[in-house]
């Protein structure tokens, strides 16, 4: 029998997928959780084979979780089918990657699979990363751009991230160079519809 950890903060979901995973002869939902930082200790007392992790969840992301779960599997289950999200799940270490819209099957298989040390990943992402290609920004530009997101002057970002005006104002322009952009809201969208934030 196959354990299983299902990590969605949509409570639909998250059912949704336990009812179809459970109608499964050799797999087994042992725990969900609604919150990233609920999978640790979820994972330290149910101890799956597989984890579906959520990449957009509340407390940590799927993609942070990803990086601190060891000896059991991992597949991000996402609406957010972004390029530079395959990459941040293949450097965390992920087994597999799959979009909500494939069929139920494939999920099922997918767990399957993993189980049989294979790696699976959605082809159509897998082939959209790599004419996108990795993210060109640094670390503290994708902050920058994170705390912009929401519309915060320069100076609001500058207090919020401990940097000088003028140093946001460069991390700004250099971000908005590297996505084509016109503007530092403009390469906030670029950013997150790439999946580089």
């Amino acid at each position: 029998m196959i354990r299983v950890l299902i990590a969605d903060d949509q409570d639909l979901v998250r059912g949704g997928l336990a009812a179809l995973l459970g109608l499964e002869d050799d797999i087994e939902v042992v725990a969900e959780v609604g919150r990233g930082d609920e999978v640790p200790p979820a994972v330290a007392a149910h101890r799956p084979d597989v984890v579906l992790l959520d990449i957009e969840m509340p407390g940590l992301s799927g993609l942070e979780v990803a990086e601190r779960l060891t000896g059991c599997h991992v597949i991000i289950v996402t609406t957010f089918g972004r390029p530079g999200y395959l990459g941040r799940a293949l450097r965390a270490g992920v087994a597999g990657f799959v979009v909500k819209d494939a069929p139920a099957a494939e999920l099922a298989g997918a767990v399957r699979r993993v189980m049989n040390g294979e790696r699976v990943f959605d082809p159509r992402l897998a082939a959209t990363a790599l004419t996108v290609g990795p993210s060109p920004l640094t670390a503290r530009e994708g902050d920058v751009l994170r705390a912009a997101a929401d519309g915060a002057t320069v100076a609001d970002i500058a207090r919020r991230l401990f940097l000088t005006e003028g140093t946001v104002r460069n991390y700004l322009s250099s971000a908005i160079g590297k996505t084509g952009a016109r503007n530092r809201a403009e390469a906030t969208r670029v950013a997150e519809a790439r999946g580089w934030l």
